[in-house]
């Protein structure tokens, strides 16, 4: 399954791709495409191996965000993945960065069958895509992360520190 774009009609990835441009002023609109075709690789990973720490990177994310805010088109999404990939926002944290996440992730795209965007996988200081998210949703081994939120004060444990954050939706 190469093409993702076919998982969503095209009005719905129009839809989709649109809230991206509104979201990141500035970014022209073939970014914004790549930037939800992402997303969604994100989303059927998730979905097929989701006890597998993954997270998208910020350009990534923010196509995740917008999936998410077309709640009924997301919800048929995942439906039709076998899995609803939830989202767990956290606060910026570096003590709970894991600097393996986007490697493990890209790796873990490509073993779903599907190639990456490469320029939009990168870290935030690398990032050749500037995009309004703030955050990097980093899971912390053992800790919480974006499939199995835990013990940090996102996740209503007051977490001081220790437990990660993380974002699979």
């Amino acid at each position: 399954m190469q093409d993702v774009r076919a998982l969503l009609t095209p009005a719905g990835f129009e839809g989709v791709a649109a809230t991206v441009v509104d979201n990141n002023p500035g970014m022209d609109r073939d970014t914004a495409d790549r930037v939800v075709t992402e997303a969604l690789k994100f989303v059927v990973t998730a979905a097929k191996f989701p006890t597998v720490d993954i997270a998208p990177s910020n350009a990534v994310d923010e196509g995740w965000h917008a999936l998410v805010l077309h709640t009924r088109l997301y919800e048929k999404l995942c439906e039709g993945l076998g899995h609803f990939v939830h989202h767990f926002p956290e606060r910026p944290d570096t003590g709970r960065d894991d600097p393996h996440v986007l490697t493990r992730t890209v790796a873990t795209i490509e073993q779903a069958g599907l190639n990456v965007d490469a320029d939009l996988w990168m870290e935030p200081n690398r990032s050749l895509v500037d995009v309004g998210t703030a955050s990097m949703h980093t899971p912390m081994p053992g800790g919480c992360g974006p499939i199995r939120p835990g013990n940090c004060a996102t996740h209503g444990g007051g977490g001081g520190g220790g437990g990660g954050g993380g974002s699979k939706k």
